[in-house]
């Protein structure tokens, strides 16, 4: 889920941009956000995801495929970074999900048997999990699209956020604002469900564009340094210590940290209503947390054989529009990728 930063966003600090803007950008995509969102979003009407004839689940690579052929057709660069092993403070988190996903899934069940189809797509949507079968397959389907990933050690949006605070890349891309907290130039939200989308419950359509938040502009706007954002995001509840301190909203915690200055001791002082764990350790996760120097952003020809055989002959997609989407690959690869390369004195391979 990440940290909610929503309503401490200055509309100054927040821009809505076309799609046109991030021309020439290289943007380090958070994968497994991508990801999920692809499996949310991609869908029947009464929730059962896009799948092959073996009965598994394909509306991770439908997305991925079109999705990233959009993005380089309006000269984005995207290179994707991959989850590692989750840090030992994600426990929790990640056991309280699952909890939530196997009592969805169950809603789910049982709004089918009753034909209540909205509620049946809610609890689905809700249910989705990304299992490493899927990882693999995006992996090998980007290499075949010849485009660029990166596997991070631990967290993606802490290694994309490193790569945009070195100047590799412009922006990290994720729909979580964590990026800011672990230090992202710049994060770009809405890259993967830009266009025409219908709200949750609702017969209604609105029109999603990306949007950019400036890490700078936004400390400047806050009047508060990164170490003391990192403070008010943990006052108001990181996937490290979920619910975060209580009785800290937003504007409380902004107030807190404000107030005594030092991040040290912003913590310090709340400490005693967060027991489970220690406050100044998630700190910590945030200003240092675990990267890697050692990766290659590089994009390559597109290989359609590779692409077909993913696509068409292990997942059964229509081979038509994938032979289609595959010429407007190679267009785009010709027009905006082709030899742009950023190589790093760190990378050995």
């Amino acid at each position: 889920m990440g940290v909610n930063l929503r309503e401490l966003i200055p509309d100054r600090a927040r821009k809505e941009i076309e799609l046109k803007a991030l021309r020439g950008k290289i943007i380090a995509l958070d994968a497994y956000n991508m990801l999920y969102q692809f499996l949310t979003a991609i869908r029947q009407p009464d929730g059962t995801p896009l799948m092959d004839r073996q009965g598994r689940i394909t509306s991770h690579l439908s997305g991925l495929f079109y999705r990233t052929i959009n993005i380089i057709e309006e000269g984005i660069k995207p290179v994707y970074v991959f989850d590692g092993k989750p840090p030992e403070l994600k426990r929790r988190e990640i056991q309280e999900r699952m909890k939530r996903k196997e009592t969805a899934e169950k809603k789910y069940v049982e709004a089918v048997k009753k034909g209540k189809i909205e509620e049946a797509r809610k609890y689905a949507v809700q249910a989705a999990h990304l299992t490493k079968d899927m990882v693999e397959e995006s992996k090998r389907l980007l290499d075949a699209m010849g485009i660029p990933s990166v596997q991070a050690p631990a967290e993606g949006e802490a290694q994309a956020a490193y790569m945009s605070s070195k100047g590799d890349v412009y922006a990290a891309g994720s729909q979580d604002y964590d990026s800011l907290l672990f230090g992202a130039k710049r994060l770009v939200r809405n890259l993967a469900i830009t266009g025409r989308r219908k709200l949750p419950g609702k017969n209604v359509y609105v029109i999603v564009k990306p949007e950019i938040i400036e890490l700078e502009e936004l400390l400047r706007e806050l009047n508060i340094t990164r170490e003391q954002l990192i403070v008010v995001g943990i006052l108001l509840g990181t996937d490290y210590n979920p619910g975060g301190i209580p009785g800290y909203g937003p504007k409380t915690a902004l107030k807190h940290v404000r107030s005594i200055g030092d991040p040290v001791k912003a913590l310090k002082a709340v400490q005693h209503l967060y027991k489970e764990i220690d406050l100044l350790e998630v700190y910590n996760m945030f200003l240092n947390p675990q990267v890697t120097d050692n990766y290659k952003i590089e994009w390559r020809k597109p290989d359609k054989d590779k692409i077909v055989k993913i696509l068409v002959e292990e997942h059964d997609f229509n081979p038509d529009r994938v032979s289609k989407a595959y010429e407007r690959l190679y267009k785009a690869y010709r027009e905006h990728l082709r030899g742009k390369q950023t190589s790093l004195d760190s990378w050995f391979g």
